[in-house]
């Protein structure tokens, strides 16, 4: 998508201001993606990104109220921006079986960067929702930031796919649980074979995760 250029939209419930209306804004993304990515989220804060990109620390806090909904607007911009490949990818694949093993192939394979947004590295911030994604949501307040819409953006990707797994099995009763295991297995499979490789099967194969979750898809959906 060198030549295309696109614009994600975020609930404005996730934000204070929204960082995509200004340099600074832009900069507190980018450099938080890469801070979280390098030393984790719970080394992570605001003082830390303020001297970072020379800003006071107060500058970042009018953008968002902790580190917390940072995270939260960082993987909502990630689905949100996922679900955009699953629409460019799929338009014109007439057969439901060949569209859903695109989707399953664009939610399992490695993320690369997409130069059409040049302040978010989408590869590195595919790291952060492998490793650092499930703490948005294994919180107390999931039930009331979930009302909130903050994880629209997840559930519509969700939503998207099992769509097509009901095209192919109409009476299939578990298409969201399948597509929703596909996603959090191949985060886990992935961090598996880089950190605790004794755990998954990966191998030297580069595409051995999308093929597995494919199978699986497969054999669901026959």
């Amino acid at each position: 998508m060198k030549n295309l250029h696109i614009q994600i939209e975020i609930s404005p419930e996730l934000y204070s201001k929204n960082p995509d209306s200004s340099d600074l804004g832009r900069k507190i993304i980018s450099s938080s993606i890469n801070m979280i990515n390098d030393i984790g989220f719970e080394a992570f804060n605001f003082k830390k990104l303020g001297q970072v990109i020379n800003s006071p620390e107060s500058s970042i806090y009018r953008y968002f109220d902790n580190k917390h909904t940072l995270l939260l607007y960082l993987t909502s911009w990630y689905w949100t921006w996922m679900e955009f490949q699953l629409v460019f990818a799929t338009p014109n694949i007439l057969s439901a079986q060949e569209r859903l093993q695109k989707c399953i192939e664009i939610l399992t394979k490695p993320v690369s960067a997409d130069s059409s947004i040049t302040y978010v590295n989408e590869s590195l911030l595919s790291e952060i929702i492998f490793s650092e994604s499930i703490k948005t949501y294994h919180t107390k307040n999931v039930d009331d930031e979930n009302k909130r819409g903050s994880f629209k953006a997840y559930k519509s990707v969700v939503q998207r796919v099992s769509d097509i797994v009901l095209e192919l099995k109409p009476q299939f009763a578990f298409p969201h649980m399948l597509i929703s295991t596909v996603i959090e297995g191949a985060h886990h499979q992935k961090y598996f074979s880089e950190h605790l490789p004794s755990l998954t099967d990966k191998g030297g194969e580069e595409n051995s995760i999308t093929q597995f979750y494919l199978d699986l898809v497969n054999h669901f959906t026959k």
